[in-house]
């Protein structure tokens, strides 16, 4: 059987019909998996007036190219749509099992339209797909949820909405077996609108190579990893060391991004975590790097069920917020993946919220918390966010929009691009990241590509691997200047071809051990491809170019692609006080950006960029 099987189902939920087609090698060379299987369809499908949360809203579920592969890290997924927290291109990637799961099952993607009237969920086996009653279901927190669905089915992997995606918070995630998430831009949101509960996916095996030989030859190469101290410490605490880290630089986001230093960071950084609530480490599909946590205990009684913090939730439910209890950012993580939150969206508007206490806009009376430093708040608020209780309501909409129902300057407090909250790096002290944020087709974002200080060591793994794309010098954080701007160009290609092969930045270059240049050997080994790192980045850029077009034609362009306000002010505190991001600096950036992306002065591509990208089909496509 080959490695590619190019079947994709399409599900109407209001007809309750189902029909496959089967894309061919050629399709899957041009556009890749995840995020390339579902842009084509969204780009014909989605206009600029369709509601993100109506029927005619499509929901694409697309494995990785790679997934399946008995290879570490080759195991991720995506979820698609119109996002229903920016209105733009929606796209939300996860580990862990479910991506080999529907690939073990000869099915590349599921593309949902329509709505059912009551609520289902969907069982996909043999390359087919059945629409089941939910009835029973609906309401649950995820883990109930799951715990019913073993017991119709056995050992199974699973996607699944808790309260927050049925009651559609606009940042409501998608939760992976309890302990994985489609985290950003409110797909959990888009799945309630259709009234389903969950996907699910007999437990996956490793799926047969094209050349096991090579395959083999592969794993070996990757078998050091344990030396190198970017993926042994993932091992050993996770991302959540991050927390330690950032801080001693100056660069832990902390009360909605005024300061960037946390006095309480020691007391939620991740080698406390490691020391007193760590049970046990997991990890994803055919990897042995292991970086998943597993906490158990403390004041608030967390439930090892939910595994562990990110870096991303311990800022987010921690420092944003100014809350130094562990205990408490370590349960707020267990109730976001029992009620389905986006931790860094939930994190950011309750910050919002925070700052508006601060300067008297909205009073702690009306908020029902005290304001930065309330853990207990916070942990109530999360609950009221997910059920939309009292100011939940205001607060399921987003910080951006939260701002526009209160108005007497709000809108001030709103750390957001594209109406997404900033996750937790601190882009004012490593710059390339403010383009990441500014550019992502999704708002702001942190995995565009790989962060400013990791090429700062001219004898680094991550430089290295950057030399294979032409870089060859070390790149200065502060920067904005033309030789920075083209590094993160290529590294942004790079990054996006792992959203089409389904791989882990955490196992692949250029932050991690596998290098770069040896990604071709390796779909090869799966594939059967003859390929090149070449072919590889041209599949990356040209996913980001088709992303950019779907968010034209939404609406979104050049005047979208700002930062937030607060990244004009200067940091206060640590290695780089003193560092903003000007309106004059970052327009020079962006304008050079532009050019070298073959994009007009208003962001729109070029006929001739489209053309060279095999994306003719997208020339004559109307933008409003």
């Amino acid at each position: 059987m080959p490695f590619w099987k190019g079947k994709r189902l399409w599900i109407d939920l209001s007809k309750r019909e189902v029909n496959s087609e089967i894309l061919p090698e050629s399709y899957a060379r041009k556009w890749g998996g995840m995020r390339g299987l579902a842009l084509p369809v969204l780009l014909e499908k989605v206009e600029r007036d369709t509601d993100p949360l109506g029927p005619d809203n499509l929901m694409v579920i697309a494995s990785g190219l790679l997934n399946g592969l008995g290879f570490h890290g080759a195991c991720r997924y995506g979820v698609y749509g119109k996002s229903p927290l920016t209105g733009g291109f929606g796209g939300s990637d996860a580990g862990g099992y479910f991506g080999p799961g529907i690939r073990n099952q000869g099915v590349e993607a599921l593309v949902i339209s329509g709505a059912s009237e009551d609520p289902v969920y969907l069982w996909v086996e043999d390359g087919d797909v059945k629409v089941m009653d939910a009835t029973y279901l609906w309401g649950l927190e995820t883990g109930p949820a799951f715990e019913k669905l073993k017991a119709e089915h056995g050992r199974i992997s699973t996607i699944l909405i808790g309260p927050a995606g049925e009651n559609l918070v606009r940042y409501a995630c998608i939760v992976n077996d309890l302990h994985h998430v489609n985290g950003r831009t409110g797909m959990g949101a888009v799945m309630g609108s259709k009234k389903i509960k969950a996907v699910v996916v007999p437990y996956p095996k490793a799926l047969e190579p094209s050349d096991k030989d090579l395959l083999k030859a592969m794993q070996e190469e990757f078998s050091g990893w344990k030396e190198e101290p970017l993926s042994w410490n993932l091992h050993v605490h996770g991302t959540s060391a991050g927390v330690g880290a950032n801080n001693k630089d100056g660069l832990l986001p902390t009360r909605n991004f005024q300061r960037s230093a946390f006095e309480g960071a020691a007391s939620i950084d991740g080698k406390l975590m490691t020391e007193t609530l760590l049970k046990d480490r997991y990890g994803c599909f055919a990897c042995a790097v292991r970086c998943k946590r597993i906490v158990e205990g403390g004041k608030y009684n967390t439930d090892p069920s939910y595994g562990g913090p990110e870096y991303e939730t311990l800022g987010a439910l921690g420092s944003v917020c100014c809350i130094d209890d562990l205990d408490a950012v370590t349960k707020g993580h267990e109730v976001c993946n029992r009620l389905g939150l986006d931790t860094i969206s939930a994190g950011m508007t309750i910050a919002w919220l925070m700052e508006c206490i601060d300067n008297g806009v909205i009073s702690s009376g009306e908020a029902g918390i005290r304001g930065f430093g309330d853990a207990e708040g916070m942990l109530s608020l999360l609950e009221k966010i997910s059920r939309r209780e009292g100011i939940g309501d205001l607060l399921a909409e987003g910080s951006l929009r939260a701002a526009k129902k209160v108005g007497k300057g709000s809108d001030r407090f709103v750390v957001a691009v594209k109406g997404q909250e900033l996750p937790m790096h601190e882009p004012r002290g490593k710059k390339g990241v403010a383009l990441g944020y500014a550019f992502s087709p999704t708002g702001a974002d942190h995995m565009q590509f790989a962060h400013d200080p990791l090429f700062v060591y001219p004898d680094g793994l991550p430089m290295q691997n950057l030399k294979s794309l032409g870089v060859l010098e070390p790149l200065d954080p502060q920067s904005l200047k033309p030789d920075k701007v083209r590094a993160i160009i290529y590294l942004w290609f790079s990054w996006a071809v792992l959203n089409h092969l389904g791989g882990c930045y955490f196992v692949f270059g250029p932050r991690s051990y596998f290098p770069l240049y040896r990604m071709p050997p390796l779909v090869r080994s799966a594939l059967g491809w003859e390929t090149s790192l070449w072919e590889l980045m041209k599949m990356g850029e040209r996913g980001l170019n088709a992303a950019r077009m779907f968010n034209l034609k939404m609406g979104l362009g050049a005047s979208d692609d700002v930062l937030p306000e607060r990244l004009s002010e200067p940091l206060l505190e640590g290695a780089f006080k003193g560092s903003s991001i000007g309106s004059e600096e970052f327009s020079e950036a962006k304008s050079l950006y532009y050019k070298m992306m073959g994009w007009d002065e208003e962001g729109v591509p070029s006929e001739e960029k489209l053309i060279e990208l095999g994306l003719q089909e997208l020339v004559d496509l109307s933008l409003g």
